[in-house]
């Protein structure tokens, strides 16, 4: 039987329309959580995420429950209005923030647009700023809150020819941490507390890294692929699956993390190990 511990809790997680995003939704509906979804695509495809997200947290056998706000992550009016209808959505506002959004363009430093710097800075940092300094009172008022932070292996080290996106995951890391500070004693043990986290991916099977995967396949097989592209960089030469960060998300969400705040979590096979 599945620990639906969440059960009466809500969430909100952006850039959930697909890929890691839509995985932590459908484990947090899984675990018994009301959950907002946020991101682009198509009506059918957030039709279809929808109806992941419903089908996790209730097998179909309860009335649709998710709910797809479709704020521009860019705009900080739009995200605004979007918290303000989710404090109405959530009848006081979201106990579970996961800021999982994120672009990138990977060009070296004197060749990238100063519009992609403009709008990866805005849709991986600075959204979380903004959800965040709009969810966190009322978590602190209710005594618990969870913000999961989707970061990246990049917030801890760099790499060549991605200076927004390094720059905007090396911010998130520490913004997480200044929010973790201020809320470290809001709340109790029996409560729950209010934690602020990030996870820190490396390789994650998605379907945009597939072209990158039989490219290095060289007539091998598709894990010959995967070996050749991990590696120069992450150790165990296997990929994380994006359930596997949604199973992680889930847990900070336990009462009994409690005590995990503040913390930059690497999923990355031994990458920042060396």
């Amino acid at each position: 039987m599945s620990d639906t511990f969440l059960q009466g809790r809500t969430a909100l997680v952006t850039g959930s329309t697909s890929g890691i995003g839509l995985a932590i939704a459908r484990a947090l509906a899984a675990a018994g959580a009301k959950v907002a979804i946020n991101g682009l695509g198509t009506p059918e495809q957030i039709t279809a995420a929808l109806g992941e997200v419903d089908a996790a947290g209730s097998g179909g056998t309860r009335p649709a429950s998710t709910k797809h706000f479709g704020a521009d992550l860019r705009d900080p009016a739009a995200i605004e209005t979007m918290m303000a209808d989710l404090a109405g959505w959530s009848n006081g506002g979201v106990d579970i923030l996961v800021n999982n959004a994120g672009i990138q363009h990977a060009v070296p430093l004197h060749e990238m647009p100063v519009q992609k710097w403009n709008d990866i800075i805005a849709i991986n940092l600075s959204s979380a700023f903004h959800t965040m300094r709009a969810a966190m009172p009322a978590m602190a008022a209710r005594g618990y809150g969870r913000v999961v932070n989707v970061a990246s292996v990049h917030g801890l080290v760099a790499s060549k020819d991605k200076a927004p996106y390094v720059a905007s995951k090396f911010g998130i890391v520490g913004l997480s941490k200044v929010a973790a500070l201020e809320y470290a004693a809001q709340g109790s043990r029996d409560s729950g507390g209010i934690t602020v986290n990030c996870i820190c991916p490396g390789w994650v099977e998605t379907p945009l890294i597939e072209p990158q995967i039989e490219a290095r396949m060289n007539g091998g097989s598709r894990d010959d692929g995967v070996r050749a592209l991990l590696a120069e960089k992450q150790p165990s030469l296997r990929m994380t699956l994006p359930t596997e960060i949604g199973a992680l998300a889930v847990f900070l969400c336990r009462r009994e993390a409690h005590n995990i705040t503040g913390a930059a979590m690497p999923v990355d096979g031994g990458w920042t190990a060396q």
